[in-house]
């Protein structure tokens, strides 16, 4: 697997932040599988308990650093102190809900830590590569049957929406200012945000996310709850929008600033799917169970329709998702199936990790992508 995405983080010192949370997590393994070596930033505690982060015992295999994104000082410090040349910048508030209660934490935490990311960069220097992770909820929802391209005007009617459109306008703001392309001989820095549709997977223990959610219920026997069972998301199973980031850090490492700029990674089904459907599935795959409609509670705050375009990415990139919806959910069920082994002390969920990410790639290559 070192040859994959043309063996470029095969030995390269790696910084990601949130590197305990799920995504963070996941990313950690498939660098780690690439030969890098990581470094991950991130508050004391993971952010949920149990945590994919600690099931797949990382913190003995990278360089681990508990700090807050919102403390400046830290995060200078420890760019200085290990010069990685690439950075993944993924800590955040992430959940939607918790951004109505928790407003100004949210937006300090996702405008201001990737301020401080960014203002790191500049000040300490030797970045090459900075992939900043937003979200698809970056675009002014307008409820359309379209998905929004790259181009579309940003916005948020929630907290957590507008702490990454705000987030969005801060890295533009410094690749313009501090690292514009016809200066890149001298600053030596490629800047890029990344956007991603609904993230899915094994490892994700958070609250107010339909598919956590649900295998919780499930595993416990109980009805899974949908608080909006007609919303439509682009779902994707957590690898896709990880491979898009890997490659994407590739090219601003070989390819330099060409490729600064902002990229959506999104799933197969353009279209999206409802969330009932989806839970359906989930139950399907799991083989018992059932739903029940909790009501939207602050749900309320939640777009109903959001879907992505990823044409800019397939164009230029010659990147495009690997797996359905639905199969998808196979490799979810498969990973809480494992979860459960584990509990008995009879599976190793790092291995189970390795493998999700080795099958992934075998249908990638089988597909022609340009990164295996």
């Amino acid at each position: 697997m070192n040859n994959s995405f043309a063996g470029v983080y095969n030995g390269q010192t790696v910084l990601v932040t949130g590197h305990t949370g799920f995504k963070g997590s996941w990313l950690t393994t498939w660098l780690l599988e690439l030969g890098a070596n990581v470094v991950g930033f991130s508050l004391e505690e993971a952010p949920t308990v149990p945590s994919n982060f600690a099931l797949s015992n990382l913190a003995d295999r990278i360089i681990d650093i508990r700090g807050d994104i919102r403390d400046y000082a830290a995060f200078k410090k420890a760019l200085a102190d290990y010069q990685p040349q690439v950075v993944f910048h993924l800590a955040a508030q992430p959940i939607v809900l918790h951004s109505i209660t928790r407003p100004k934490l949210t937006i300090d935490t996702n405008a201001g830590g990737t301020t401080n990311v960014l203002e790191a960069v500049r000040e300490v220097g030797g970045v090459r590569a900075l992939v900043s992770i937003t979200t698809d909820k970056v675009y002014e929802n307008m409820e359309w049957l379209w998905g929004y391209r790259e181009t579309d005007r940003l916005g948020g009617h929630d907290p957590y929406s507008a702490s990454k459109a705000m987030a969005e306008i801060a890295i533009a703001a410094y690749r313009h200012s501090f690292f514009p392309p016809e200066r890149y001989d001298e600053h030596g820095t490629a800047v890029a945000s990344v956007r991603a549709g609904n993230v899915i997977g094994g490892g994700d223990f958070a609250d107010f996310r339909l598919v956590p959610d649900s295998m919780k219920a499930l595993i416990a026997g109980e009805p899974v709850g949908i608080r909006n069972p007609l919303s439509v998301r682009p779902w994707q199973l957590v690898l896709e929008p990880l491979s898009g980031y890997l490659w994407l850090g590739k090219k601003l490492l070989t390819d330099g600033p060409g490729y600064g700029e902002s990229w959506n990674f999104g799933p197969r089904e353009q279209w999206g799917i409802p969330a009932q459907k989806l839970a359906e599935k989930l139950i399907e795959l799991w083989g018992s169970g059932s739903w029940v409609h909790t009501g939207p509670g602050y749900a309320r705050v939640e777009t109903g329709q959001l879907r992505l375009s990823w044409e800019k990415a397939a164009a230029r990139l010659s990147w495009q998702p690997v797996y359905t919806w639905e199969e998808a959910l196979a490799e979810i069920v498969d990973w809480f199936r494992a979860f459960e082994g584990s509990l008995k002390g009879t599976v190793d969920m790092y291995d189970v990790a390795r493998s999700h990410i080795d099958a992934y790639t075998t249908r990638a290559g089988e597909r022609g992508l340009p990164w295996v």
